[in-house]
């Protein structure tokens, strides 16, 4: 159950009023698994570090319930120490159990990504990066980015343009050697990038400067594919093991998503928005 708290503001008047600290603790309110505080007045953690405070205070409720941890007269969370967690870690791995996948499943997950399973792969590229950073405007920047690569598209395109825009625009150190960046694996790049110059089911990436903008989580990229290497192929003997361990962790995940869904579902969680369910989900 997911509760919200209503936002109110202050006079204006400056920190001398004290309706304004009151206005900032209603703005900030206190994040609570079934009463109990996740952290103190004032003191809101970030999104991320809240998110995993109100988990593991769930796990904690919930193994109290089970009578596998002592009850304890708090108002906030405690801090659990080692022996606790594994207590934590025990009842998670006893109540998210899954299947091991069949020889049939592995063999379809594989044949669906081939292109996953490929050894010696690389490409030597050079790119222009756009930084997206703190602040910037992301509209103005990928239109100025869209600017520049219009011009290395164009008819008649002078052979060291490339290296010239790069030594200019680029945001990346690369910028003083025009933009190379050598040869390069998919696991040298940003998965997004590597997405695109590696694992492309339809239509691959061919050499030259691409035609639109790739967009990673460092910025937009103007890419040049100089040289490329194919690599091999792996047979599906040669990964059954690795693709077996992959199922079984993506099955994992998605049985303690689904493990926490249900705790939070039962649970009365103020302050915070988590995915709940109020039932057993069909894995």
């Amino acid at each position: 159950m997911n509760t919200t708290q209503t936002n109110s503001q202050g006079c204006g008047g400056g920190g001398s009023c004290g309706c304004g600290s009151k206005a900032a603790a209603t703005s900030e309110p206190i994040a609570s698994i079934n009463g109990i505080h996740l952290h103190a007045a004032g003191q809101r953690p970030d999104e991320e570090s809240l998110r995993e405070l109100a988990y593991t205070e769930l796990l904690r409720q919930q193994a109290v319930k089970a009578g596998l941890l002592a009850s304890k007269a708090v108002l906030e969370a405690p801090e659990l120490g080692e022996a606790e967690r594994t207590v934590l870690e025990t009842m998670v791995d006893a109540a998210v159990q899954v299947p091991a996948p069949t020889l049939e499943e592995c063999q379809r997950y594989f044949d669906a990504r081939k292109n996953q399973y490929v050894v010696g792969q690389a490409v030597h590229l050079r790119h222009i990066l756009f930084a997206v950073t703190p602040g910037v405007n992301v509209q103005a920047l990928s239109v100025h980015a869209d600017k520049a690569l219009i011009s290395l598209l164009g008819k008649d395109v002078p052979v060291d343009l490339f290296g010239r825009l790069a030594g200019e625009l680029s945001n990346c150190p690369t910028s003083s050697q025009g933009g190379d960046l050598g040869w390069v694996g998919p696991q040298d790049c940003a998965p997004e990038l590597a997405n695109t110059l590696f694992f492309q089911t339809e239509v691959p990436v061919g050499l030259g400067v691409q035609p639109r903008l790739i967009h990673t989580r460092f910025g937009f990229h103007i890419i040049d594919v100089l040289e490329r290497r194919d690599g091999k192929t792996l047979v599906f003997d040669e990964v059954r093991e690795r693709v077996a361990a992959q199922l079984a962790m993506q099955s994992r995940a998605k049985a303690l998503h689904q493990y926490m869904t249900l705790l939070a579902g039962q649970a009365l969680v103020e302050g915070i928005a988590l995915d709940c369910a109020d039932s057993p989900l069909v894995q």
